[in-house]
């Protein structure tokens, strides 16, 4: 093989290569960014689907739901890289998730949530209820002392003097005046026993997941700000361009049509504040008839 027809086959080779690359990186560039949320059971991954979704992917995003079966994994997953952000869990038991695991995760943003509701199959009224009989309740420790509070609020119990309600627990209930036995189960179970029990207090995301209707519920809660839903991310991530627009989607109008749509399931769940302040200027802009 002469020099001349060595040095041509080089430079086809040279120039194969550089278009095997440029093509390759055009392919590259070409593909979406993807997203990966972590979810548990229940509608906040259809708010992800109808609400969130379509406007990543208006941003060039391809968004993966990945759903977990309770309230440890997703995130557990969210910090070893698993999953980009998570939908599922509001910031006190996110902040004590953090701190008993050593995580350095972070709220992003709040979203609309479904509260507590206290179910029964077998009584329509609270007044129903007497001694002996059972009531079911989340048994991780934050929404353990979540519903203690709630049934609180219901007249149903009352805590000792000088202790912390956010971290209350069986043990620290002083009163009990209906002689209710409490059996706190895991969350993801409760639904499961209103065929045993005579009621059960479950999460929104829960009793949705289930087929429960929260209209049904006897009583339902009243979300304060610290226990509505958010988004989380890993700390180290909240600088970032894909968690940048994660918040703008939220924020966006479209976002806010989705969850006062009265046709999807949304429309009656609770608003943080920022939502709330955001609909009420919308309403003060509009010009009088």
């Amino acid at each position: 093989m002469t020099l001349s027809r060595l040095l041509a086959g080089i430079v086809r080779t040279a120039a194969a290569l550089v278009l095997s690359l440029g093509v390759s990186t055009a392919f590259a560039q070409a593909e979406p960014k993807t997203i990966i949320f972590g979810v548990a059971p229940g509608p906040y991954g259809d708010l992800i689907k109808q609400g969130i979704q379509p406007g990543l992917e208006k941003k060039g995003y391809k968004v993966v739901l990945k759903e977990f079966s309770d309230w440890v994994q997703p995130n557990i997953a969210l910090d070893n890289g698993a999953t980009d952000a998570n939908l599922f869990q509001h910031g006190i038991y996110l902040e004590k998730f953090s701190a008993d695991k050593g995580l350095k995760l972070s709220p992003l943003i709040k979203v609309p949530t479904a509260g507590l509701g206290f179910y029964s199959n077998k009584i329509k009224s609270l007044d129903e209820l007497k001694k002996g009989d059972v009531v079911t309740l989340p048994n991780d420790p934050t929404n353990l002392a979540r519903a203690l509070r709630f049934l609180a609020k219901l007249d149903l119990l009352t805590f000792k003097k000088d202790i912390d309600p956010t971290k209350a627990s069986e043990k620290d209930i002083e009163h009990n005046p209906r002689g209710i036995v409490f059996k706190p189960l895991e969350a993801a179970q409760l639904p499961r026993t209103l065929d045993t029990a005579t009621a059960a207090v479950i999460s929104g995301n829960f009793a949705i997941a289930a087929g429960l209707d929260l209209n049904k519920a006897l009583k339902l809660e009243v979300l304060d700000e610290s226990i509505k839903n958010l988004i989380a991310v890993k700390t180290a991530d909240l600088n970032k361009p894909f968690v940048a627009d994660i918040k703008a989607v939220v924020e966006s109008d479209e976002f806010l049509a989705v969850i006062n749509d009265p046709k999807r399931q949304f429309y009656s769940f609770q608003r943080p504040e920022w939502i709330v302040n955001r609909l009420a200027a919308k309403a003060n802009s509009k010009p009088a008839k």
